[in-house]
């Protein structure tokens, strides 16, 4: 070794004897090994790659939190597949949130089933009117999702306990037509990542702050259509007062049956959370009545233009309803019409015109 080292010092090529190990032969007599210096310029190329390979996923992989890890505050929802609750992290954070809403699935749900709506949700990414995942785990029991928290919980039922409220105010009309823009603008969004929602609800929409801060949720019954051969659905559970006639006639929903799903939200909303076809008691009598053609009746008190939305998404055949690009032009179009005119206290421009005098 001595020598080795005085030969470095030197600038001389060092002799190092090599050791054999099991799984490679003695050397052959005679024959020296001369270690190679390390190249510089190929230790660079290889730190570049895996710079831009770690770039390449931006979503990291869940914490997996478990039900250990949070404090259950409040029920927001019981849903077909799982229960949504109000809930805060015991420690730390996720992702920067304390509060988050938490979806824990229902005995019976397969980590499969959870494992789509994970796959669904980070397809659909980041958008201002859809929930955002957060954190997940489907590895053991009680199978999760984490989500952003939303401060009123569900649509449905913050238009129950604000009724009163809402039924005095002068602008809700328009209070409501922005928050069905917005609702319309997620589906969009659904659209355009060829995401089939199939469960589109009023109970399913969550409120941060009405009317601007609507989202949509739920993507348990989501389809992936990229990953589908047709837009048929198999024998499940579905909620049959939000379906269309060709769902129960050929067993079809495709994107145009969002859009008649989303005419019964806005009818929903004009009625303050009221069950779809209230006068039907039964699961055949409503199947019966929308394939004979039997629509909800609208409120007097929505604006006409609403109600013209709501018969267009129930048009039969499916191919006539508009799309929810369509949809938005015309949301749209009525919320910058809403922003031109405003209440103004005559009383009060006329007191400071007196003045003026």
């Amino acid at each position: 070794m001595k020598k080795i080292i005085r030969e470095l010092r030197q600038g001389r090529p060092a002799v190092i004897p090599q050791v054999p190990s099991q799984d490679s032969p003695p050397p052959s007599p005679g024959v020296l090994k001369i270690p190679e210096r390390p190249d510089r310029t190929t230790e660079k190329p290889l730190q570049r790659q895996q710079t831009k390979s770690s770039c390449r996923f931006p979503w990291k992989p869940p914490l997996q939190f478990t039900k250990a890890d949070l404090s259950l505050i409040q029920l927001i929802k019981a849903g077909r597949e799982g229960v949504f609750y109000k809930a805060r992290i015991i420690r730390g954070t996720c992702r920067g949130h304390s509060l988050v809403t938490c979806k824990i699935g229902k005995e019976g749900i397969t980590s499969k089933q959870m494992e789509n709506e994970v796959s669904i949700m980070r397809k659909l990414a980041y958008h201002k009117n859809v929930m955002q995942l957060l954190d997940w785990n489907t590895a053991e029991e009680p199978y999760m999702l984490i989500m952003e928290f939303m401060s009123y919980g569900t649509l449905r039922s913050f238009v129950q306990k604000q009724k009163d409220e809402l039924i005095a105010d002068p602008e809700l009309q328009s209070q409501f037509t922005i928050a069905s823009y917005h609702i319309a603008l997620a589906m969009e969004h659904l659209r355009s990542k060829m995401v089939v929602h199939s469960d589109l609800a009023l109970r399913n929409i969550l409120v941060s702050q009405f009317p601007w801060e609507v989202k949509v949720a739920e993507f348990g019954l989501a389809r992936d259509l990229t990953r589908m051969r047709s837009e048929l659905i198999g024998p499940e559970r579905v909620p049959l007062r939000w379906y269309p006639p060709e769902y129960f006639r050929n067993n079809y929903y495709s994107f145009k049956g969002d859009v008649w799903a989303f005419g019964i939200v806005l009818w929903e909303m004009q009625t303050f959370g009221t069950l779809p076809y209230p006068n039907l008691n039964t699961s055949e009598e409503v199947v019966y009545s929308v394939c004979a053609g039997y629509k909800n009746t609208v409120p007097d008190t929505c604006r006409p233009e609403i109600e013209q939305v709501m018969q267009d998404c129930w048009l039969v055949p499916y191919t006539s309803r508009p799309t929810f690009t369509d949809i938005v032009k015309i949301l749209e179009s009525m919320v910058e019409s809403d922003g031109d005119y405003v209440e103004v206290d005559k009383q009060r421009i006329m007191n400071a015109e007196e003045k003026l005098i």
